[in-house]
């Protein structure tokens, strides 16, 4: 692969009780959340995935609808992001993405959905690997 551009992040302290930093956008407190034993004063690696998988699938959501002349307003992409036992001493992912797009036929909605997540790179990353459910809605 070619790279095109390069993120570059740095995490200090013990890993999800820590602090994380890339150039000068992020500048976080990591921590547990509650549910995991911790304080939940901070950033946890799941959520900063969420985001960064909601983001990238809008952008893919967009530029797979410039390529069909549709034109995308209000429209939104949620991330969730679990983590769970994965039965062997360790932990696994699931992603549920919720797009919506108000006023788009539903069928054609769901088409653009589904052509996103063929072209998006956090899609393309997790395929085969970890369960990822997108819905699409209206609102």
């Amino acid at each position: 692969m070619e790279a095109l551009y390069t993120a570059e992040a740095v995490s200090t302290g013990h890993g999800r009780t820590g602090h994380v930093t890339a150039g000068s956008q992020i500048d976080l407190d990591v921590a547990p959340p509650k549910e995991l034993g911790g304080s939940g004063q901070g950033t946890n690696p799941e959520q900063l995935f969420a985001a960064g998988y909601a983001a990238c699938f809008h952008g893919a959501l967009h530029a797979v609808a410039r390529g069909h002349k549709v034109a995308l307003e209000d429209s939104s992409v949620g991330g969730r992001v679990q983590i769970g036992s994965n039965g062997q001493g360790g932990y696994q992912l699931a992603v549920l993405l919720e797009v919506v797009l108000p006023g788009i036929d539903a069928a054609l909605a769901q088409q653009l959905a589904d052509e996103a997540h063929q072209v998006c790179p956090y899609s393309n990353a997790t395929r085969g690997n970890i369960e990822v459910t997108v819905t699409v809605s209206e609102d």
